[in-house]
């Protein structure tokens, strides 16, 4: 848990600014930033807030995805181990860990999420801080705001998760069969490696829920689209009618390229952490038994 909480802090700060890219490219009504243009979209940023509007919303990651991924890696290791039945290529088993992974840590990170999306696409004017967003939407759209896009996230993130991990883990074998007597040397490129084929890969296959989840948890915000449910064909239709199917598509390029550098980041935090605690764990025992 502590590795996974090191691990998701580590990523998701290093890729922060791709992130408020992403949220304003995905963001449809009169929203500033009505371009799908990565370049038109960050430029826009900066013009109205310079760099530090890259940054809007940080503390509300940091809050989430710190426990968030304590939950994601504790809840895949206990499964990948039940499920596998010691088989390290039983990529079924990888996939299915993954979803059961990612249905226990949206239920922690949702809520932060949509604080966070909302805190990237206002302004100081909008809202002061994580608090004050917090207690604004709680007074005026009450708790079940919070979860408004959580059954579009658990929709978006179970193949994102399964397409994920099992790339991973297939693409980590097949680095390490390639070169096995250096595995244990460059470990760290192979984990990285590997987690950007896998988080690039699942990143472009699940872009139009990610379009859905931000519009769901951005609604009402800088004047965008209010939603009457929170059903995914309703927002997709209404999508699909203000900007055609491409709006589906709408932040694709920078969900790639946050998702593949943030995978390589997180799994080789994790990978050296969680080695890191093994190893301290197995010479204290050595230790007492000595």
């Amino acid at each position: 848990m502590i590795a996974g909480s090191i691990a998701g802090c580590v990523e998701h700060m290093a890729m922060f600014p791709v992130d408020t890219v992403k949220t304003h490219m995905q963001a449809l009504g009169s929203c500033p930033i009505k371009s799908v243009g990565v370049h038109h979209a960050l430029r826009s940023i900066l013009k109205s807030e310079g760099v530090p509007g890259l940054y809007r919303g940080i503390g509300a990651m940091g809050l989430g995805a710190g426990p968030a991924h304590a939950v994601y890696f504790s809840v895949y290791e206990v499964c990948k181990k039940y499920f596998s039945g010691g088989d390290p290529n039983n990529s079924a088993a990888h996939a299915v860990s993954g979803v059961f992974a990612t249905v226990a840590s949206d239920a922690v990170f949702t809520p932060m999420d949509m604080v966070k999306q909302r805190l990237q696409l206002g302004n100081s004017a909008t809202y002061r801080g994580v608090l004050d967003c917090v207690r604004r939407v709680l007074k005026e759209e009450g708790f079940g705001a919070f979860y408004a896009s959580y059954r579009t996230t658990v929709v978006m993130n179970a193949p994102f998760t399964a397409v994920h991990f099992a790339t991973y883990e297939a693409a980590k074998r097949g680095l390490i069969e390639i070169s096995p007597e250096s595995a244990s040397d460059e470990r760290v490129i192979v984990h990285a490696t590997a987690g950007a084929l896998a988080g690039a890969s699942a990143a472009v296959v699940t872009t139009p829920l990610d379009v859905v989840k931000t519009q769901l948890q951005c609604q009402g915000v800088c004047g965008c689209d209010r939603f009457k449910s929170s059903s995914i064909s309703d927002v997709i239709k209404t999508i699909v009618k203000k900007d055609g199917y491409k709006g589906l598509m709408r932040g694709w390029i920078p969900r790639m390229f946050f998702h593949a550098p943030a995978a390589a980041i997180c799994w080789s935090t994790y990978e050296a952490a969680k080695t890191f605690f093994q190893e301290l764990n197995a010479s204290r025992e050595s230790g007492s038994v000595t």
